[in-house]
C-alpha cells in the first residue's frame, strides 16, 4: 500500500462525531464510490447540514487533483484521505498523494485572460470558493480543507 502515515487530521475533543481514515486507489473510478460514502456517513452523522454540495464538490476535485496529478494515474499508488468532524469545528478533510508537489502559488487563475478558455485548471479555484479555510502542507502533496 503506502509507507506515509496517514495524514493528521487534528481534531482531537471530546465532540468527535466523525472520524475516517481511508486508502484510495489512485484511479479516477475511485472517487465516485469513495465521495458517496464518505457523504452518507456525514450526512448520517449530521456532520454536513446545509453544506452537502460544498464539501462533495471540493472532495470529488481535491481526490481527481491527488489522482491526476500527484499519483499520475498509476494505479499502484494510493491516495490518502482523513475526514474528521466535531460540533464546535464543523469538517477538516485531509488529502495527500505521493506525489512530487507543487507550488499552488504558480497555478494561474482561470477566471484571468485566456485561462477562461481553458478546459482544465479550476480545480484548487472552485476548492477556495467552496471552503471556508484551505491550506497546502507537506510541498503541495496535503490539502487541508475545513468547513464550518
Amino acid at each position: 500500500m503506502t509507507n506515509q502515515p496517514m495524514p493528521s487530521c487534528e481534531f482531537n475533543s471530546q465532540e468527535l462525531m466523525l472520524r475516517l481514515d481511508v486508502v484510495v486507489a489512485a484511479d479516477v473510478d475511485a472517487i465516485c464510490p469513495v465521495v458517496e460514502r464518505v457523504m452518507e456517513i456525514a450526512r448520517d452523522m449530521k456532520c454536513t447540514e446545509g453544506k452537502e454540495f460544498e464539501i462533495e464538490m471540493a472532495l470529488r476535485e481535491a481526490l481527481a487533483n491527488a489522482i491526476v496529478h500527484g499519483a499520475r494515474h498509476d494505479a499502484s499508488k494510493h491516495v490518502q484521505l482523513c475526514v474528521v468532524c466535531d460540533n464546535s469545528r464543523g469538517m477538516l478533510i485531509v488529502v495527500r498523494d505521493p506525489g512530487a508537489g507543487f507550488d499552488p502559488a504558480s497555478v494561474p487563475s482561470p477566471v484571468v485572460g485566456q485561462n477562461v478558455f481553458s478546459e482544465h485548471g479550476r480545480g484548487i479555484y472552485l476548492i477556495n470558493q467552496l471552503m471556508d479555510e484551505v491550506r497546502f502542507e507537506r510541498g503541495g502533496t496535503e490539502i487541508r480543507m475545513k468547513k464550518f
